[in-house]
């Protein structure tokens, strides 16, 4: 049953919200009392997780299956979380997948067509339902939009993620030319940039560990929590960051 959002509270859709920096994220919405849409493809049972840990943390939760990459599944989970809540104040760009490492001359035309899929037009998709929704001269309330990126974008990867590396640099450019583009119709939109964090993504790529041990290289000399990423989210979200547009934030460690 849809029970609208009051006007103190936030509607904030997380792409790839069932773990890692998505279910952090979710959480510390939860936190701020905020409505929270938790995006997920396959793994139901993580995405319950995240709607609990929300839920336990103050918010109002709703799980969304849908892959990224599919045009049709994006436009249904916006629909179900603005039919759910009433509306919809803002979205987190995060879901992505990452490959075992190899460089590029090994790549198959497969592996990278189906990173840039995910992590590139998924984003992009996301990106401009929620512009369709939250442009004012749409008939939306304006609101914010956060993509995730990452170190990859700056550093290249070279040797191991050349592929996933440039499916997040083209996100930071994305968020400097839609900051601009949607300035005017009272939507922000801002880029988090993490370094090594430790996630789950590192195992789905085959190296578990590898997090923890460049994460020693930081200037602060340990890898990053996703709670430490969460926090520059929610506040690139929230209205203390009102005069904040185009920016891409770094949460590296001092990388």
């Amino acid at each position: 049953m849809a029970l609208a959002a009051s006007s103190g509270e936030k509607v904030i859709l997380i792409t790839g919200g069932s773990r890692g920096i998505g279910r952090a994220t979710a959480a510390l919405a939860g936190a701020r009392g905020w409505a929270v849409g938790v995006n997920y493809v396959g793994n139901g049972d993580a995405a319950a997780r995240s709607v609990a840990e929300a839920e336990a943390a103050g918010g109002r939760a709703v799980a969304l299956k849908g892959d990224v990459a599919e045009e049709r599944d994006v436009i249904a989970m916006f629909d179900r979380i603005t039919e759910r809540f009433g509306r919809l104040d803002g979205l987190v760009n995060n879901a992505g997948i990452v490959a075992p490492p190899l460089p590029l001359a090994e790549m198959s035309a497969d592996r990278i067509q189906h990173i840039f899929e995910v992590n590139t037009i998924g984003p992009y998709l996301c990106a401009r339902e929620a512009a369709r929704r939250l442009s004012r001269s749409r008939g939306g309330r304006g609101g914010v939009i956060v993509n995730v990126s990452s170190g990859a974008a700056r550093f290249g990867s070279p040797g191991e993620y050349v592929d996933y590396a440039g499916s997040k640099g083209a996100i930071e450019t994305m968020t400097v030319g839609l900051a601009k583009e949607l300035g005017a119709e009272g939507v922000r939109v801002n880029c988090v940039r993490p370094g090594h964090i430790d996630t789950e993504i590192h195992a789905s790529g085959g190296r578990p560990d590898r997090g923890i041990k460049l994460g020693a290289a930081s200037a602060l000399g340990r890898v990053g929590r996703p709670a430490e990423v969460a926090e520059a989210i929610v506040w690139l979200l929230s209205d203390a960051a009102s005069y904040v547009t185009g920016a891409v934030l770094d949460v590296m460690g001092g990388r």
